[in-house]
């Protein structure tokens, strides 16, 4: 279970992860924003989708966590304001190269390639390779306009999105569902682009998800999951419906936070 925590910096309650490592183990993460660490203190950063992680010694108690937060909280606070600031302005995508894509909650820069190596090519492809994700054209897609080109680039882009998600979501399904006892039997799945949803479940129980989720850490693909899980039992939003998402997710209103803090660039077209 992931260790949670929050303080107030004004009005404002700031929610913040708890990772645990000892003097050995050394953490990595693709943070922008970052405090100096020191030998044995609590190392505290910010990342781009708005999580602040706390990175403490095995032995650190709450209280001295939490005391380093407070320490910390204007420069918290206002680098969280800073990231806020930059989905302020989610431009539309171009599908070249150099723009960001994300999958499963990390960072990715596009490649479109282009090039001669790829004139041998009867059909473009899509993969994951070394922290990018390639697009190669075939000869005869590499010769389209770029408007055409962009369309094609981003019909590729969904179609492999959908099919990483179509395992992806399955797999999550088959990890959660010894927790929905009340469900009796697996529910079907389906995947459909919505411009403002995550989920929904049919009067029979039947599971819908948007592609789009895929882009998201699989943290939250669970909250999503186990929400519309909570529908099969309780078809609205009544206070029994949130007492059930509590027990099987204890924490998800900071996985909820953290999911609606990245909606606009993860639904960005």
């Amino acid at each position: 279970m992931t260790e949670t925590g929050n303080f107030y910096y004004g009005e404002d309650k700031i929610h913040y992860e708890v990772v645990r490592k000892d003097k050995k183990n050394k953490s990595r993460s693709d943070t922008l924003i970052n405090e100096k660490s020191k030998p044995r203190k609590v190392v505290i950063k910010v990342h781009p989708d708005q999580r602040v992680v706390a990175t403490a010694p095995v032995d650190a108690s709450d209280e001295i966590i939490h005391d380093a937060m407070m320490k910390r909280a204007r420069w918290i606070w206002q680098s969280l304001q800073e990231f806020a600031k930059q989905q302020d302005h989610v431009l539309p995508k171009r599908y070249i190269s150099g723009e960001t894509q994300f999958y499963l909650g990390r960072r990715y820069v596009l490649k479109v390639i282009t090039d001669a190596k790829t004139n041998d090519k009867i059909n473009s492809t899509v993969k994951l390779s070394r922290g990018k994700l390639h697009v190669e054209l075939s000869q005869n897609d590499s010769e389209l306009d770029a408007e055409k080109r962009a369309i094609l680039v981003k019909s590729l882009i969904d179609k492999w999105y959908k099919d990483k998600f179509t395992s992806v979501s399955r797999e999550r399904l088959e990890a959660l569902i010894h927790k929905a006892s009340w469900v009796k039997n697996n529910p079907s799945l389906k995947l459909i682009v919505m411009k403002k949803q995550w989920g929904s479940c049919s009067n029979k129980g039947n599971l819908i998800l948007n592609p789009h989720l895929v882009k998201a850490p699989k943290e939250c693909i669970d909250y999503v999951i186990l929400h519309e899980l909570c529908h099969i039992a309780e078809h609205n939003h009544s206070e029994h419906f949130w007492r059930l998402l509590t027990q099987v997710m204890p924490h998800w209103k900071e996985v909820k936070a953290r999911l609606d803090g990245m909606a606009e660039l993860y639904l960005n077209e």
